[in-house]
């Protein structure tokens, strides 16, 4: 026999059924609310992973192609920075942009400039240790080349840069993918104000507490479709670099 759903199952379907219809209304109508939170989560995480690509990209790509005393050390550290907890990080750019801070006085905190900040400092050792390890691999293997031509440091580093410039861009887009999803620090730090400092991750955090599901669904939908996206795009990055490779 197939059991028969109850009363207050059925309510609890056609509840949810109601909450995703209403969450995928907000999408389709373009929601004013749901367009400005997701307009600013762009924009701070496109912020952030620019300014981390700007300063991870050289320092991985030093450490990778040149040889200097504690190399090894430098490795360890960036490698171990990839792991840096969110808390932490928002921990110490709350102290650091706090009133008694010593930056306190440019009056940052929760600003969306806050919010760069804290997403910069955790994305930037994910994409300096892949910088790494991508410019390390070419680097030995063009080490003959670069040797009989008798390449300068400065423009080996820059044309191992040049060459591995598809993987470069799956890094960029791995920080992008970290940054976008990012919740504990950007809350610290930003506060998550309403039409100020509230980004994707935090709203759903906020409205999910409070009930209402729809918001919190609908973004969440996006989220999960900006991440798709970016899988997509490494994917199809590193099938270009693949044949671009054996071309």
């Amino acid at each position: 026999m197939h059991s028969v759903p109850s009363t207050g199952e059925n309510a609890q379907l056609q509840d949810f059924a109601t909450t995703l219809a209403s969450a995928f209304g907000l999408i389709f109508v373009w929601d004013p609310d749901l367009v400005e939170i997701i307009g600013l989560s762009l924009r701070v995480t496109l912020a952030a992973v620019i300014l981390a690509c700007l300063i991870g990209l050289p320092l991985g790509a030093a450490v990778g192609a040149f040889r200097f005393p504690g190399r090894t050390v430098a490795t360890l550290v960036l490698n171990s920075m990839m792991g840096l907890p969110p808390v932490v990080v928002g921990l110490f750019v709350y102290l650091l942009l706090s009133a008694s801070g010593p930056l306190g006085v440019l009056g940052l905190l929760y600003t969306p400039t806050a919010m760069i900040i804290a997403q910069t400092i955790l994305v930037t050792p994910i994409v300096a240790a892949l910088t790494r390890q991508v410019v390390e691999d070419l680097n030995r293997e063009y080490a003959e080349q670069f040797a009989s031509f008798g390449v300068r440091p400065i423009d080996r580093a820059a044309a191992l840069l040049w060459d591995a410039r598809y993987s470069l861009l799956t890094v960029a887009l791995a920080g992008f993918g970290r940054a976008v999803a990012e919740v504990g620090a950007v809350i610290m730090v930003g506060g998550n104000i309403n039409h100020v400092t509230r980004v994707m991750t935090t709203t759903i955090a906020l409205e999910t507490s409070k009930g209402n599901l729809e918001l919190a669904l609908a973004l969440g939908v996006i989220l999960l479709t900006i991440a798709l996206v970016v899988n997509a795009a490494v994917m199809t990055l590193r099938a270009s670099a693949t044949r671009a490779a054996y071309a």
